[in-house]
């Protein structure tokens, strides 16, 4: 009983990261180059661009290898992938903007934590029941 709520809930954290990511991700397409990398700022617009496309890599990565079965340890892969992502994004903000800014990168950066250790721990269940 504990693995299916176990389970429930890290595809709801699944879920929601995959959408946070795909929104921020698509939206870094879509702001002007002057909007996202204002003078002075230690990025560059392409490299946020570029940071764009990892994120919508990433949520992809947070959903498909598991609801398909392929591949599923890709999905703890995915999320320590935006792990780092969320780790630059908190030390950029700490450096240029004001600490309350980077408290949403650091919580999404501890969910992306728990979703990786879950599955994780499940993929490395899965292997091990395989082999009994």
């Amino acid at each position: 009983m504990a693995i299916v709520r176990s389970n429930k809930f890290l595809w709801t954290l699944q879920i929601l990261l995959a959408l946070l990511y795909a929104f921020a991700g698509t939206s870094k397409f879509f702001m002007d180059p002057a909007q996202m990398a204002p003078p002075g700022s230690p990025v560059s617009a392409g490299f946020i661009r570029f940071i764009g496309v990892c994120e919508c890599l990433g949520a992809i990565g947070l959903i498909v290898p598991q609801l398909t079965g392929i591949l599923p340890r890709l999905t703890p892969i995915a999320a320590i992938g935006l792990l780092i992502i969320m780790i630059g994004a908190v030390t950029v903000t700490l450096m240029t903007q004001p600490v309350s800014l980077a408290i949403l990168p650091f919580v999404a950066g501890v969910l992306l934590c728990v979703v990786a250790y879950g599955r994780l721990q499940t993929y490395a269940a899965a292997r091990h029941t395989s082999r009994v």
